[in-house]
C-alpha cells in the first residue's frame, strides 16, 4: 500500500517526490543513477555560495562538521555520509521522498535516524524553493548530527513529538522546531551566529538573521516560542538565541505536558510582534 504524499503547509501545490517509492516508515533508497550532470553542477554551485557565507555567520560547531559531508563538487551518496556520522554520534541519514508527516518523522527523529529528502532543486529553483531539497536537509542539517549535544538533543526532540502528538500539542512543538533547529541563533566567543538549518542553508536569510538590524532578537523561552507564529515564505521578523547547545538541551529536557496545558489557554503571537 503507498503512502500518503505530504503537502507544505497550505500549499495547492503537488508534492514533488515520488512516494510510491517509499516503504511505510517513509524511507526510500537513494536512487543515486538519477541524478544528471546538472542535478550535481546545481548541488555544487549551492554548496560553493553557501560556503563562502559562512564565516563570521555560522557556528563553530556547524563548520568543523561541515567536511563530513565529502566532497562538495557532487551530490553525496548517503551511504557514504553515514560511514562518519554513525561513528561520530549514531546518527544515521536515510532518504525520503519528501516531506513525511508528523509521527513518522519523530519516530526516525527518536531513533537517531534523519531523513533527508534525495532529490534536488532545478537550476530555475537555485535562489528559492518552497519545500525542502537535499541541498537544505544535507547541507544545513547533518553537520550539527556530529556534534554530541545537539545530536543528542535532536533524539529527544524526536522523543517528545510522539507524546505531542498523543496530547494534541504538534503545532505547539512544531514551533519549537521552527525557531531553534531551523531559524536558531546561538551567541558564541566571536559573536552571533547561526546554527538553525533554514538560515545556514540560505544566502539571504544567513545575512538577514545575523547581520540585520530589523528582526527582533530576543532569549529562549520555551513557552514564547510555542505562542509565537512563523512564516513560511519570507525572513523571520523574530529570532531565538542560545549561548550554548546545553542551554538548548536543558531547556527542553522538562517535561512540556503542563507547558502545553498553559500555552493552550493564552494568546497567540504574531511572527514579528514584541509579545
Amino acid at each position: 500500500m503507498a503512502v500518503e504524499p505530504v503537502v507544505y503547509g497550505a500549499s495547492e501545490r503537488p508534492p514533488r517526490g515520488d512516494y510510491a517509492r517509499a516503504g511505510a516508515d517513509y524511507t526510500c533508497p537513494q536512487d543515486y543513477s538519477r541524478y544528471t550532470e546538472a542535478d550535481h553542477d546545481t548541488y555544487r554551485r549551492l554548496y560553493e555560495r553557501q560556503v563562502a557565507l559562512l564565516p563570521g555567520r555560522a557556528c563553530k560547531e556547524f563548520i568543523a562538521g561541515l567536511p563530513s559531508l565529502g566532497p562538495s563538487h557532487h551530490i553525496p551518496r548517503f551511504e557514504q555520509v553515514n560511514e562518519g556520522l554513525v561513528k561520530a554520534t549514531g546518527w544515521e541519514i536515510v532518504g525520503v521522498p519528501g516531506l513525511i508527516p508528523e509521527v513518522p518523522f519523530f519516530t526516525l527523529l527518536a531513533n537517531r535516524k534523519f531523513p533527508v529528502t534525495d532529490w534536488i532543486r532545478t537550476p530555475e529553483e537555485f535562489d528559492y524553493i518552497v519545500e525542502p531539497d537535499i541541498f537544505h536537509d544535507l547541507f544545513g542539517h547533518v553537520p550539527l548530527l556530529y556534534d554530541p549535544v545537539f545530536a543528542d538533543h535532536m533524539q529527544e526532540y524526536g522523543k517528545g513529538g510522539l507524546k505531542a502528538h498523543r496530547l494534541g500539542a504538534c503545532e505547539l512543538l512544531s514551533r519549537l522546531y521552527w525557531y531553534t533547529i531551523e531559524f536558531g541563533l546561538i551567541r558564541q566567543k566571536d559573536g552571533l551566529r547561526a546554527y538553525g538549518a533554514g538560515i545556514l542553508s540560505s544566502p539571504g536569510e544567513l545575512q538577514h538573521a545575523v547581520e540585520s538590524s530589523e528582526p527582533q532578537r530576543l532569549p529562549l523561552d520555551v513557552e514564547r516560542v510555542m505562542r509565537t507564529r512563523y512564516k513560511i515564505d519570507s525572513y523571520q521578523q523574530t529570532y531565538f538565541v542560545i549561548d550554548s547547545f546545553q542551554e538548548l538541551f536543558d531547556k527542553t529536557a522538562p517535561d512540556f505536558t503542563p507547558i502545553y496545558e498553559r500555552v493552550k489557554g493564552l494568546p497567540e503571537i504574531a511572527a514579528g510582534d514584541a509579545g
